[in-house]
């Protein structure tokens, strides 16, 4: 009993020590490891915990975007049926892949010598930019003048989760924060009421990557994405439970918050300031989020510019609410939507009728968004991201050396496009090029890591510099790579 005694009082005196160290330490490694958690002080000069992100922030210089709403199509729609315009390569169609295409290149199903696939849609140029646009997108060219192009994009990655991963996070690998959490890391939010990130799903599944494309890898779990849903409660438990009402509720949530601070000056683990904090905005929001996601008084005019009805958890209802979220000063929304995998399996799942009818039910809310928030004066400081993980290729997707019943398109990793628009962007620009086929970028070619780098100096970020000490080394989303593609901004 004596033995065990000694060692509680040493444990105690341990942490102890380890706390009056961090509260002493002032400037050095304790509060440069808790200065971004902890908030500012009160009247009694005690240290107010779990305001972590309700305050905006002051970028590195000043941001052309101070909102982003990125749009994630999961699967990787084909680019040559949407934007890539390539008439050289109807007159390949149905001819045998040269063989350059096949040497020496790994593919995900693609096995001996594929056909060549002309391209499915009908393209014409649009606006006075004149760029290259399918009969997919009938709404999207009616704003074509308002959008940057990147034709020449590429990555490393030709399987959705790690390509979707080095999308988000810079890595291919799980562990790292995604771009939201970033994002919300270096600008704070300007509303204390709703989370700085929020993510809206559909499509019936998640993306292949699962939830690390919007976690907050080693970054404190505060940054992290909030999901919300388009259906019933907008976050499960955001209701009070029968018979508990809302001051009950208050009560209870600062109990154990106070349990959670003396926890806190105990052991000193941040994570426990997170968590403080998710309970304090979870009380706010039941309030807040409700509200913001109750579309029923907005005007019938918009909800047809939408194609919305309320109620319907679609992808045309996410991108409603997401202006409503930026209209709220939400800092960054992502949206996902999954289905764009078109190999050509399946009448669902191919370039003719499975794409088209995707197509079908973004194109319109998608334009929506665009002319919605120019119409209210938020399009200049929002970014708006739009792409996949990848694009398609040239050659019709072929398994065991047998064509598929459908047409379609394997993963591609050399080609692909993403347009971008507001925020500081160019309008009506066409940036990178492909080769005759649209299988390989032969001018102006963008790495995603590129992209990334690009959309930090947007909101005010040098890559470079907008680090996180974790295990000993500075970490940036674009890892040790990545360039401003200074040719989009305007």
């Amino acid at each position: 009993m004596e033995k065990l005694l000694k060692e509680l009082q040493h444990a105690d005196l341990h942490r102890q020590t380890r706390r009056h160290f961090l509260q002493s330490a002032g400037f050095g490694l304790g509060a440069l490891g808790l200065g971004s958690l902890l908030g500012s002080c009160d009247s009694s000069g005690k240290k107010t915990i779990g305001e972590q992100t309700a305050q905006a922030r002051i970028p590195q210089f000043a941001p052309k975007a101070k909102r982003v709403i990125y749009i994630h199509m999961a699967g990787a729609p084909s680019q040559l049926e949407l934007f890539d315009y390539k008439p050289e390569l109807e007159k390949y169609h149905g001819k045998d892949c040269p063989a350059e295409f096949l040497e020496g290149k790994k593919f995900a199903f693609i096995q001996g010598v594929p056909k060549m696939l002309g391209p499915q849609g009908k393209f014409a140029q649009y606006g006075q930019s004149g760029a290259w646009m399918s009969d997919y997108v009938p709404y999207l060219q009616t704003v074509a003048d308002e959008i940057t192009f990147m034709k020449a994009m590429h990555t490393d990655q030709f399987n959705h989760a790690p390509a979707q991963l080095l999308m988000h996070t810079g890595s291919a690998r799980l562990g790292r924060p995604s771009l939201g959490a970033w994002a919300v890391y270096g600008l704070g939010s300007e509303n204390q009421n709703l989370p700085g990130f929020i993510v809206l799903a559909s499509g019936g599944r998640q993306p292949d990557a699962g939830k690390s494309v919007y976690g907050s890898g080693f970054l404190p779990s505060v940054y992290q994405g909030v999901q919300c849903r388009t259906g019933g409660d907008p976050v499960l438990y955001v209701t009070d439970p029968n018979g508990m009402n809302r001051n009950m509720r208050k009560q209870t949530i600062e109990a154990i918050n106070e349990i959670n601070r003396q926890t806190y000056e105990d052991v000193q683990d941040p994570e426990i300031l997170t968590r403080i904090s998710q309970y304090e905005m979870a009380f706010r929001m039941q309030m807040s989020v409700p509200e913001v996601m109750d579309v029923s008084r907005e005007p019938q005019f918009i909800m047809d510019m939408y194609g919305v009805k309320p109620g319907e958890g679609t992808f045309a209802m996410n991108c409603l609410l997401a202006r409503k979220l930026i209209e709220n000063d939400v800092r960054f929304v992502q949206l996902f939507d999954w289905g764009w995998d078109g190999h050509g399996t399946s009448a669902g799942d191919n370039v003719e009728g499975g794409l088209r009818n995707k197509c079908r039910l973004s194109d319109k809310p998608i334009a929506a968004l665009i002319q919605d928030l120019k119409m209210r004066g938020l399009l200049e400081e929002t970014l708006i991201v739009w792409g996949a993980e990848f694009g398609r290729t040239p050659m019709q997707e072929n398994r065991n050396g047998l064509v598929m019943p459908y047409m379609g398109r394997d993963h591609h990793l050399d080609a692909f496009t993403m347009w971008m628009t507001g925020g500081g962007v160019k309008k009506g620009f066409s940036h990178g090029q492909t080769d005759e086929l649209g299988y390989y970028g032969v001018k102006d070619r963008v790495h995603v890591h590129d992209l990334q780098a690009t959309i930090l100096h947007l909101m005010g970020f040098d890559h470079e510099k907008f680090t996180y000490p974790f295990q000993g080394r500075n970490f940036r989303l674009t890892d040790t790579a990545g360039k401003v593609v200074k040719e989009v901004i305007a």
